[in-house]
């Protein structure tokens, strides 16, 4: 009967440690869907942003190698 109790602690604390790892993941992947509903939202405004700048015709970032558009 010894070796069938061993069995059954060894399958308990395994299965312990598997809804602890669960548990982790689970927190994880909440941790991480309001980040990306964050950084979701910032994306957004900034396509707002840009958009309403687009709009009034202002804004325009010029790069070094690009050329002035009056010429």
């Amino acid at each position: 009967m010894t070796d069938k109790a061993d069995r059954t602690t060894v399958i308990e604390e395994r299965l312990a440690e598997l809804m602890h790892t669960v548990e982790d993941l689970s927190a994880t992947v909440a941790r991480q869907d309001r980040e990306i509903d964050r950084l979701t939202a910032r994306v957004e405004r900034l396509m707002r942003r840009e958009a309403e700048r687009e709009a009034e015709g202002s804004g325009g970032v010029v790069l070094g190698d690009e050329r002035p558009p009056h010429y």
